[in-house]
């Protein structure tokens, strides 16, 4: 097991890519720390673990509030002793074009939207990065994986999502050479489209038309990113930092 004895946090685990995620790390000999706003899918996550032999606690929390945040951080502390590990998963849609003209009527994509995108979505990730890196610093070692998307490339209707995303490419750069004399490793994924229950409410015809345009003719797995968050948490990638993985099906090649 590539993970045994170390201790993780993984954000927005209540369900799909974030709860296939902890259950992995989980089975790699993790203790993880279930984190999500949505009670229920914390508590299945962790009996999901549990049942396997797993060891696993849950937090209920919003990654865009600071309280929320060291909250999560402080659990890992006191239940495991030690915090190695950060996936930062959690994320939101809120689409809108960013100005949509129908019938004579303009409609702007509200500030709402916007807010509660990049909160989540940017602000999170920066939030959760920041609080675990306290205590990675003074043991000299941490992995943090944050999440992209291809989105980050640009999408229509997803100004907020887009640019949150690109954000945290960003982000993830610049930890990255900060934190690297820390022996801090910090990477970020970028999924394409995954089955997950966000995506599962989709028109088949729409679901069948996104596979089509993905070179490898299907969506991912919510296990496939899974993977590579294990991958990346681990050991074997000692030597990365600063990269952004497009888990995408060859999307992005164009």
């Amino acid at each position: 097991m590539k993970l045994k004895n170390k201790v993780a946090i993984v954000t927005g685990s209540g369900g799909g890519i974030g709860r296939a995620t902890a259950i992995r790390l989980a089975k790699e000999g993790a203790a993880v720390v279930v984190c999500d706003v949505n009670q229920a899918g914390i508590d299945e996550t962790v009996d999901l673990i549990t049942a396997q032999g797993g060891n696993a606690v849950g937090v209920a929390g919003n990654v865009a509030d600071r309280g929320d945040v060291q909250r999560v951080v402080d659990t890992a502390l006191e239940k495991f002793g030690h915090l190695d590990i950060l996936i930062n998963n959690a994320g939101i849609t809120r689409d809108a074009l960013t100005v949509r003209v129908k019938d004579g009527e303009i409609k702007l994509m509200s500030e709402e939207q916007w807010d509660a995108v990049l909160n989540v979505n940017l602000k999170g990730t920066w939030l959760m990065a920041q609080a675990a890196a306290v205590p990675m610093i003074k043991q000299k070692y941490g992995r943090i994986v944050n999440t992209a998307s291809i989105s980050a490339e640009g999408n229509i209707g997803q100004a907020n999502y887009s640019a949150s995303k690109a954000g945290v490419i960003g982000l993830t750069r610049t930890l990255a050479l900060e934190w690297a004399r820390f022996n801090i490793a910090v990477n970020c994924v970028a999924p394409g489209a995954v089955n997950t229950p966000m995506t599962a409410a989709i028109p088949d015809p729409i679901r069948s038309t996104i596979a089509d345009k993905i070179p490898l003719k299907r969506m991912a797995e919510p296990e496939e990113l899974a993977a590579v968050h294990a991958f990346l948490a681990s050991d074997e990638a000692s030597y990365i930092t600063g990269q952004v993985i497009w888990v995408d099906g060859g999307v992005t090649l164009g």
